[in-house]
């Protein structure tokens, strides 16, 4: 088993509990092939740095993966026949990170700092 961080983009048009399903979706087609799931992250509706079939948002996923490349195919195939789906970009890694994305960090410094006053 190796390790994989998968990031996949979901229209703008999808509502959280949609978003979520298809993360859910994402966990079961890889926990069905014998691998693991150790972080999810939503990071929310961003804009896009370009558009992308007519979208300009789009909602954000972080999954961390201990997987197979059987695992991996499939959920790349997945991703692909989704419509919800806009982009996905899976990787392997070294090691895992369990500490919050650069997306998480940045969103909560933004969010955090102090009035100029």
């Amino acid at each position: 088993m190796k390790f994989y961080e998968a990031v996949f983009i979901v229209r703008q048009e999808a509502s959280s509990g949609h978003v979520e399903s298809v993360a859910q979706e994402a966990v079961s087609v890889v926990k069905g092939f014998g691998g693991d799931v150790t972080k999810t992250e939503f990071c929310g509706l961003r804009t896009l740095a370009y558009p992308i079939n007519k979208c300009r948002k789009g909602h954000y996923v972080l999954l961390n993966l201990v997987a197979n490349a059987d695992g991996i195919k499939e959920l790349e195939r997945r991703f692909r026949l989704s419509e919800d789906v806009i982009r996905f970009l899976i990787v392997r890694v070294d090691k895992l990170d369990n500490n919050p994305s650069a997306l998480m960090k940045r969103e909560f410094k933004a969010n955090n700092q102090p009035s100029q006053e």
